[in-house]
């Protein structure tokens, strides 16, 4: 997928007001989860994304942390400037359009090393198919 049709479909999903709010809000979403996984997960699913989100997830490896759902939220909220419950959309919009960008065996292996809450801001109840 082209980084100009990933960014028309967050839009769709998050109600945002044009692409550049929607890459500002995948940055921060795609940043946070990179913190969340291991380098070389961040290196698979940079593999399957545009150019530009894939180069901004390759300048942010580092040992990954462990914290819950609503460190993630919170973080995510901090980056950009809004409550955690504004960042629970965010978060969705963005990492749902990734679920859809990325193979079923990629997205298996984020989730794998996610507690199972964060499942569904991919909008999936469990691992994919």
């Amino acid at each position: 997928m082209r980084y100009d049709e990933f960014l028309a479909r967050v839009p769709e999903r998050g109600e945002y007001t044009d692409q550049d709010e929607a890459a500002a809000i995948t940055e921060a979403v795609l940043g946070v989860l990179a913190q969340r996984i291991s380098p070389g997960e961040v290196d698979d699913l940079a593999s399957q994304l545009p150019g530009p989100l894939a180069q901004m997830l390759a300048d942010t490896k580092q040992q990954p942390e462990r914290f819950g759902i609503e460190e993630f939220y919170r973080r995510v909220a901090e980056r950009i400037g809004a409550r955690p419950h504004t960042a629970e959309w965010d978060a969705s919009a963005a990492l749902t359009t990734v679920a859809d960008t990325v193979s079923g065996g990629e997205l298996n292996q984020i989730i794998s090393q996610l507690p199972s809450s964060y499942a569904v801001l991919f909008g999936k109840p469990d691992l994919a198919d």
